[in-house]
């Protein structure tokens, strides 16, 4: 019979701690699956204000740790979802999400959603390898 191999939680000081009852990440059979994360400060647990492409900024930032404390990077994502508030913001997203992917272009779907937590703009999940 083959092993069962459970599933790892990663958690991180460097990005914001879950305000719900889920996990930073997960870690399973050579993947890692990255809940959604939107601008919030790390170390003050505050919103980060400002245009679309400056909260994106920062969901970036969360997200990287998260995958360091993983053990994987950007180089490794294979699927992003992008959740926007307004599609009319989609290109100052776009922008600074491809600063973060310079190697290789994940896939990815962008979709436009009634509302996000804590009213942000932007909200990014990812799964990668490690």
């Amino acid at each position: 019979m083959p092993e069962v191999i459970s599933p790892e939680v990663v958690a991180t000081n460097n990005a914001p701690q879950a305000i719900g009852p889920y996990s930073q990440a997960i870690k399973h059979n050579g993947l890692v699956f990255v809940s959604g994360q939107i601008p919030l400060n790390p170390a003050t647990m505050t919103l980060v204000e400002g245009s679309t492409g400056e909260q994106t900024k920062q969901v970036m930032s969360n997200l990287k740790a998260i995958l360091e404390a993983a053990g994987s990077s950007f180089s490794n994502v294979l699927k992003t979802t992008v959740f926007l508030r307004d599609m009319n913001d989609f290109d100052e997203m776009n922008k600074v999400y491809g600063e973060y992917f310079s190697s290789h272009n994940p896939a990815r779907a962008t979709v436009q959603v009634a509302r996000l937590p804590k009213d942000v703009a932007v909200e990014i999940e990812l799964v990668a390898s490690y």
